[in-house]
């Protein structure tokens, strides 16, 4: 399991103001706990992209999803776990976006998504209220989903305002 610190931070001098300081990675990951959502890009079997909005929760060291197992982004991810989440603002002034690209793999154990859930529930409310078991968190309506953890391999910054780029290596 990778850390929750990254191994090494970065500003890219080439993307960034003269002056600009590298993000902290405290910043970031307040900007992934509190952003409510989030876009998933994964490979289609053609190798082509796939991009969908989707809601995550942080939770020890990493961002959580969950999908149904018979749409299009969980049959990708049966393939291949590479993928890239992306969240942040649609201004250009000022804001943070936030880029994780790593490996996304499925929970299965009863201890993780019933964090998991409990995660959803305190960010998302009653409307996003999961219960685990059979190694799927189900709704009260509407089935099971099933839940994926991204292990962070680098993860992008890109500040706006004083513009600067981040990145962030695990």
């Amino acid at each position: 399991m990778v850390g929750d610190e990254p191994l090494t931070t970065d500003l890219d001098e080439r993307y960034s103001e003269p002056g600009a300081a590298a993000t902290p990675w405290a910043e970031a990951v307040e900007r992934l706990t509190t952003a409510e959502v989030f876009w998933l890009s994964t490979v289609l079997p053609d190798g082509g992209p796939h991009v969908t909005p989707l809601l995550s929760v942080w939770l020890d060291g990493a961002p959580h999803f969950t999908t149904g197992a018979g749409e299009r982004k969980a049959r990708n991810l049966e393939a291949s776990g590479r993928v890239a989440l992306t969240t942040g603002t649609d201004t250009l002034g000022h804001g943070l976006d936030i880029v994780v690209r790593g490996s996304a793999r499925r929970v299965t154990d009863h201890t993780t998504l019933t964090a998991v859930a409990k995660a959803y529930l305190a960010k998302y409310g009653e409307e996003w209220s999961f219960t685990a078991r059979d190694a799927a968190l189900h709704l009260a309506e509407g089935g099971a989903v099933l839940a994926f953890r991204i292990e962070p391999e680098t993860v992008f910054g890109f500040r706006k305002g004083t513009y600067s780029q981040t990145r962030w290596r695990f």
